[in-house]
C-alpha cells in the first residue's frame, strides 16, 4: 500500500508541475481549465492523466493533427469559441476515451472524411454557430458511438445521400437553423436509432418525404419556420412518429390523408400559418391533439367537416375564428355546428401543389483517369494534371471535385449532362476565364468553389442555367472591385465569398440581383469605402465580414435598410474614433460585434445608442482607448473581451469597473495607468477605493458589517465533511 501511495503521489506531483503556466489544474479531479488566455497552440504540457480540459476562448485557427495524442484519458475536451477554421484529417486521432466534444462557435466550413477519425466512444458532437457548408461523405463514419449530433445554425444548403452514415446509435439530429432546402432521397437512411429531428429554421419548401421515410424509430419531427405551403396526401410515412411541429411555416392547405402512413401520429403543431381551416384527417387515427392557434381560420360551414372530425375523434384543438364577424376570437371546441352557417358559396382555397421533378438515372461512363462513386453520386479528378474540362461523368453525379488542375478557361457547356449536380470544385485551377454559358444545364447545382484561381472579372451571363446556386466562392481570386451586376441571375444566392482579393471598394451596383444574399464575407481586401447604396439590394443580409480591409470610419450610412444583419465584422481597420450612434441602422438585430484590433483610440459616449439585450457577444481586445460608453443595457452578452486596452483607473472608470463585478463573464479588462495600477485586473485595482460613493460592500473594498442575522449560528447541523475541490483559484 505504500508503494501505490508513492506511486499515485508522485503521479500527481508530476502532472502539478505540467500545469501549462497560463492554465488552471485541479489533480483531484483531474480537470485543466484554459479559459479566454489568448492561446494560439494547443499547450504541449497538459498533464497525461487530465480528462476534462477546457480550452474556450482561445485562437488556434486551425486543429492540426494528433493534437491531443499527449492526453489519451480525456473524456470531455471544450473548444468553443477558439476561431478555429480548420480540423485537419487526423487532428483527434488518440482520444479513444472521449465522450464529448464542443467545437460551438468556431468558422469551421468544411468537415473532411478523417476529420473526426479517432472518436470511437464519442457520444455527444456540438458543432453549433460555425459556417459549415458542406460534409462530405464518410465524416461522421467512425462515430459509432455518438448519440447526440448538434449541426445548428451553419450554413448547410444540401444534405446529400448517406451523409450520415455510421452513426448506427444516434437518438438526436440537429439541423436547425440552417438554409436547407435540398434533402438526398438518402440523407437519412443510415440512421437506425434516430428519435428526433430537428429541421427547424431552414429553407424547405415542400415535405422531403422521400428523406424522412427512411426514419422508421423517429417519434419527434420539428419542421417549424419552413416556407412550406401545402403538406400532399400521404406526404408523412414515419412509422413511430408521435410529434410533429409544422408551425411558423406558410401553408395554405393540408391533405386529408396527408398523415395517414403516419400511424402513431399524436400532437400536430400547425401554429401560425396561413390556414383557413382543415378537412377531416381521417387517415390520423391516433391523434389527440391539433393546435391552430394564429391561422385566419374561417369558421363558416366549409369549416364543418372538419369540426364534427374533432368531436368524432375526440381530438382537442386549440385556434380562434377570425371570420365570419359574429365568431370572430371564438374558439374552436365553443362552437356549435348551427353557428356555422355560409351566406354565399365561398370556394375552399386550393394552393398549387408542388411538383416533384423527375429523377435522372445515371448511365454515363467515368473519364478516364477520373473516379466515380455510384454509391454517394460522387466524381473526382482532383490533382491529375488536367488541361481541359473531363465530360462524360455519370449523368446522377451530385458532387463533381475538380481541384488542382490547370483548366484556365472554362468554356460554355462545359458540364454537359448533370442536371443533377448539386456541388462543383473547381478550387485552385488557374482559372482566369468563366466564359458566358459555362454553367448551362446545371439547374440544380448549389455549389460552387472557385477559392484560389485567376479571376478578375465576371459577367452575369457566366451563370446562366444555374439559377438555384445558393453558395459561390470567390475567394483568393484577383477582383479589384466587384463583379457589378454578375449575381443578376441568381435569385437564390445565400452565401458570397469575396475575402481575401483586391477590392477597393463597394461601389452602388455592384450587388445588384442578390435579394436574397443573407451572408457576405469580404476580409482582407483594400476596401477604403462602401457607398451609402451599395448594400441596398441585399435586405436579408444577416453576416457581413469586413475584417482587415482600410476603412477610416463605421459605414454607418451603408447598414441604412438592413434590418436583419446580425453579425458585423469590422476588426482590423484603422478606424481611430467612433462618433455617436454609428450602428444606428442596426441596431434593432444586430448580436454579435467586432471592433478587435483596430487601434481605435476614441469611443464617443453615444457610439452604442440603440445597442442593448439583443448583443450578445462584443470584442473590444487590443485597441488604445481608456474607457468605453456605458453599457449596462447590453443585458444579454455572453462574450465580452477587453484583452489588451489601457484603461485608465480613476473615478470616471468606476461604473465600468462596477458593472464588470456584475457580470458573470471572464472580460480580461486591465488597467494601463496611473502607474499605481498598470498591469493589474480593473477589477483588483484599488484607485477606485478613494472615489466618491464607494460602498463598504463593494468588491475589493472593506468588508460589511455583519448583522445580527448573519452573525446568528447556524442551525443547520455540520456534516463534517470537507467541501469538495475546484480548479484552483487564479488572479484573473
Amino acid at each position: 500500500w505504500g508503494l501505490l501511495l508513492m506511486v499515485a503521489l508522485g503521479l500527481e506531483g508530476t502532472a502539478a508541475t505540467r500545469c501549462p503556466r497560463p492554465c488552471v489544474c485541479d489533480n483531484l479531479r483531474t480537470h485543466v481549465l484554459c479559459l479566454n488566455r489568448n492561446l494560439t497552440a494547443i499547450p504541449d504540457t497538459i498533464p497525461q492523466l487530465t480528462k476534462k480540459l477546457d480550452l474556450r476562448g482561445n485562437s488556434f485557427t486551425v486543429i492540426p493533427v494528433g493534437a491531443f495524442l499527449d492526453t489519451p484519458y480525456l473524456t470531455h475536451l471544450d473548444l468553443q469559441r477558439c476561431k478555429v477554421e480548420r480540423l485537419e484529417e487526423g487532428a483527434f486521432r488518440g482520444l479513444g476515451r472521449l465522450v464529448y466534444l464542443n467545437l460551438a462557435s468556431n468558422s469551421i466550413a468544411l468537415l473532411y472524411q478523417e476529420s473526426l477519425d479517432g472518436l470511437s466512444s464519442l457520444q455527444q458532437l456540438i458543432l453549433e454557430g460555425n459556417r459549415i457548408e458542406e460534409i462530405q461523405p464518410g465524416a461522421f463514419g467512425r462515430l459509432g458511438s455518438l448519440t447526440v449530433l448538434d449541426l445548428r445554425a451553419n450554413a448547410l444548403v444540401y444534405l446529400p445521400d448517406m451523409v450520415f452514415q455510421g452513426l448506427q446509435v444516434l437518438r438526436w439530429l440537429r439541423l436547425s437553423h440552417n438554409a436547407l432546402h435540398v434533402l438526398g432521397s438518402e440523407a437519412f437512411a443510415a440512421l437506425p436509432a434516430l428519435r428526433r429531428l430537428s429541421l427547424d429554421h431552414n429553407e424547405l419548401q415542400a415535405l422531403p418525404s422521400e428523406a424522412l421515410a427512411r426514419l422508421d424509430g423517429a417519434t419527434r419531427l420539428d419542421l417549424g419556420h419552413n416556407p412550406i405551403t401545402y403538406v400532399a396526401e400521404e406526404a408523412l410515412a414515419m412509422a413511430s412518429l408521435k410529434h410533429l411541429f409544422l408551425d411558423h411555416a406558410a401553408l395554405q392547405d393540408v391533405a386529408p390523408d396527408a398523415f395517414a402512413r403516419s400511424p402513431q401520429l399524436r400532437t400536430l403543431d400547425l401554429r401560425e400559418n396561413q390556414l383557413r381551416g382543415l378537412p377531416p384527417l381521417a387517415g390520423a387515427g391516433g391523434l389527440t391533439r391539433v393546435s391552430l392557434a394564429g391561422n385566419p381560420l374561417l369558421c363558416s360551414c366549409l369549416l364543418r367537416p372538419f369540426h364534427d372530425w374533432l368531436v368524432r375523434a375526440r381530438v382537442q384543438a386549440e385556434g380562434s375564428c377570425i371570420a365570419p364577424p359574429a365568431l370572430r376570437g371564438r374558439p374552436l371546441d365553443s362552437l356549435r355546428p348551427p353557428e356555422m352557417r355560409c351566406g354565399r358559396p365561398q370556394p375552399p382555397l386550393s394552393p398549387t401543389v408542388p411538383s416533384e421533378q423527375p429523377r435522372v438515372d445515371g448511365s454515363g461512363q467515368c473519364p478516364r483517369g477520373c473516379t466515380c462513386s455510384p454509391d454517394f453520386h460522387h466524381g473526382s479528378c482532383e490533382n491529375r494534371d488536367l488541361r481541359e474540362i473531363p465530360q462524360g461523368f455519370p449523368g446522377d453525379t451530385h458532387l463533381l471535385d475538380l481541384r488542382r488542375n490547370i483548366f484556365g478557361t472554362v468554356p460554355p457547356g462545359a458540364f454537359p449532362g448533370l442536371k443533377e449536380l448539386v456541388s462543383l470544385h473547381l478550387q485552385s485551377c488557374s482559372i482566369g476565364v468563366l466564359q458566358p454559358g459555362a454553367l448551362r444545364g446545371l439547374e440544380n447545382l448549389i455549389y460552387l468553389y472557385l477559392t484560389d484561381n485567376r479571376l478578375s472579372t465576371l459577367a452575369a451571363a457566366a451563370f446562366e442555367g444555374a439559377p438555384r446556386l445558393a453558395y459561390l466562392d470567390l475567394d483568393h481570386n484577383a477582383f479589384t472591385r466587384l463583379p457589378a451586376g454578375a449575381f443578376q441571375l441568381l435569385p437564390n444566392l445565400i452565401s458570397l465569398h469575396l475575402q481575401h482579393n483586391a477590392i477597393g471598394e463597394l461601389a452602388e451596383g455592384d450587388l445588384a440581383g442578390a435579394r436574397g444574399l443573407r451572408w457576405l464575407y469580404l476580409a482582407g481586401n483594400t476596401i477604403r469605402r462602401i457607398a451609402p447604396a451599395a448594400l441596398a439590394p441585399t435586405k436579408m443580409l444577416e453576416k457581413l465580414h469586413l475584417e482587415g480591409n482600410r476603412l477610416m470610419e463605421v459605414p454607418t450610412s451603408a447598414l441604412r435598410g438592413l434590418s436583419a444583419l446580425s453579425e458585423l465584422k469590422l476588426s482590423r481597420n484603422p478606424i481611430k474614433r467612433m462618433g455617436d450612434s454609428v450602428f444606428l441602422p442596426v441596431a434593432s438585430s444586430l448580436q454579435h460585434l467586432y471592433l478587435d484590433n483596430m487601434g481605435l483610440e476614441q469611443i464617443s459616449s453615444g457610439a452604442f445608442a440603440g445597442l442593448g439585450p439583443t448583443i450578445r457577444s462584443l470584442y473590444l481586445e487590443s485597441n488604445k482607448m481608456s474607457n468605453i460608453p456605458d453599457m449596462s443595457n447590453f443585458t444579454g452578452l455572453e462574450i465580452l473581451n477587453l484583452r489588451d486596452v489601457p484603461f485608465h483607473c480613476d473615478c470616471q472608470l468606476l461604473p465600468l469597473r462596477r458593472w464588470i463585478d456584475k457580470l458573470n463573464l471572464h472580460v480580461g479588462a486591465t488597467c494601463g495607468s496611473p502607474a499605481e495600477a498598470r498591469g493589474l485586473k480593473v477589477k483588483l485595482s484599488t484607485t477606485f477605493q478613494t472615489c466618491p460613493g464607494w460602498g463598504r460592500g463593494e468588491a475589493g473594498g472593506a468588508r460589511p458589517e455583519k448583522t445580527k442575522a448573519a452573525r446568528k449560528p447556524s442551525k443547520k447541523k455540520r456534516s463534517g465533511k470537507s467541501p469538495a475541490r475546484g480548479f484552483k483559484k487564479s488572479r484573473a
